[in-house]
């Protein structure tokens, strides 16, 4: 436990690099690495890291609904696991949310592999069925409290593989400290960019029976929070039309002290998404931006998040986006529709005390258990957020022949987009 107080290891360079992205690590070729088993078991990590599993999906009426657990390891406390989850009615604009701190969490229960995880208070129950047009399942079901109940059934479409970036062991993973075989932190994220659920919500003694598109992911942030990040954008767009599409991205922006270039090289940011076309995954995307270069205009491969316009919010102090820009380029990997895609999603969401489609502006801070918040030391003065929003929207897309029948080239697909920018220092 000492050990690291009388170490003996040469000293590193400083400015040799302390951060390494899996967004640079990989070949345009080599970005869809196909889950793996293993991929989406539950690791449980100790020391300072965060495991989770989201359920996002999307509802006939463009509300939305998230199911989250939540594995929180804190030195050497016990883990806390929470169950998170979080309904917006798009109609009347209410939200339900309700997080829990569950009892006797098990994974694997009896009889199943550690995809599978269970509490008094929930189970998450995964099934394969190899060969079908849904190969993988999900039965969620969460009693939340008196006034709260949720099953669903989430399934992943055979054209849609769960994927991480880059094949093998390493996939998907970045990298914190000057080694990455011993290193001081990671960040991993496996998705399922597209997905179908069926469900039932249980709410003040009113059964909604629900079913629409959605996604999951399964991730791993494997060192204390604010030292990961100082900033997190994500969008997650679904649509019914030409098959099924969907599009999603992810990105953070590491603090000062890890880049490139040793401690105060920071500020890089790692981005990675995908792209459903036509019911196929089409595409895997991930680009890195470096602090001291302009990202080519024209890369084979890109992955970016703008807040193309911001405003200060009073609210929060943060200058918020008031336009947001997501844009996805990348070689097509349906073997039978090959050549570039192209895709961009603009969110026009107003000003900060008039959001379109606002959920909430979160405080971070009061949500996460308390004995987090102990161990992790939030700069004096700062105050994490993060925004969501649901609104309606257009993704433009560029493709090439054979993907989207009856398509060849630009076309509009409109549907719904989840989005959120987070704000931690």
């Amino acid at each position: 436990m000492f050990s690291s107080f009388f170490s003996t290891a040469p000293p590193v360079d400083p400015n040799a690099p302390n951060f390494h992205p899996v967004s640079s690590a990989y070949q345009p070729s080599e970005l869809f690495g196909e889950l793996e088993p293993k991929d989406t078991e539950w690791a449980c990590p100790g020391g300072f890291a965060v495991e989770t599993q989201i359920f996002y999906q999307f509802l006939e009426d463009g509300s939305s609904l998230m199911c989250q657990v939540i594995h929180s390891a804190v030195g050497v406390w016990y883990p806390t696991i929470q169950f998170t989850f979080k309904y917006y009615n798009a109609t009347t604009k209410e939200k339900t949310w309700k997080s829990v701190n569950v009892n006797n969490f098990v994974t694997p229960p009896p009889g199943l592999d550690k995809r599978s995880s269970k509490a008094d208070e929930f189970s998450i129950t995964y099934k394969p069925k190899p060969g079908s047009d849904t190969p993988e399942t999900y039965l969620v079901t969460a009693n939340l409290g008196d006034d709260l109940q949720i099953t669903m059934e989430v399934v992943r479409p055979a054209g849609v593989p769960g994927f991480k970036v880059g094949k093998g062991h390493n996939g998907g993973f970045s990298y914190f400290g000057p080694d990455p075989k011993n290193a001081e932190g990671y960040v991993v994220h496996r998705f399922w960019p597209r997905t179908f659920a069926t469900g039932m919500l249980v709410h003040k003694g009113q059964a909604t029976p629900f079913k629409g598109p959605g996604m999951f992911v399964h991730a791993i942030q494997g060192m204390r929070p604010n030292l990961v990040a100082a900033r997190w954008n994500f969008a997650h767009f679904q649509s019914e039309q030409h098959g099924g599409v969907s599009a999603v991205q992810m990105d953070f922006t590491t603090t000062e002290a890890y880049g490139r270039k040793g401690a105060g090289s920071g500020s890089v940011t790692v981005n990675v998404g995908s792209l459903v076309l036509g019911g196929k995954l089409a595409a895997v995307t991930a680009e890195t931006k470096w602090p001291d270069e302009e990202p080519a205009a024209n890369a084979g491969v890109i992955s970016r998040a703008i807040h193309s316009k911001t405003a200060h919010d009073p609210d929060t102090g943060y200058n918020a986006p008031t336009e947001i820009v997501f844009r996805w380029a990348a070689p097509s990997i349906v073997p039978d529709a090959p050549g570039p895609i192209d895709a961009t999603l603009t969110m026009d969401i107003g000003q900060p005390n008039a959001y379109k489609g606002l959920i909430e502006k979160v405080d971070v801070l009061a949500e996460i258990p308390y004995v987090i918040k102990t161990m992790v030391n939030y700069v004096a003065g700062t105050k994490p957020y993060i925004y969501q929003w649901v609104n309606p929207a257009t993704l433009h897309v560029n493709v090439p022949a054979g993907l989207i029948p009856g398509v060849s080239g630009t076309t509009e697909v409109e549907g719904t987009v989840y989005s959120e920018a987070t704000f931690i220092s």
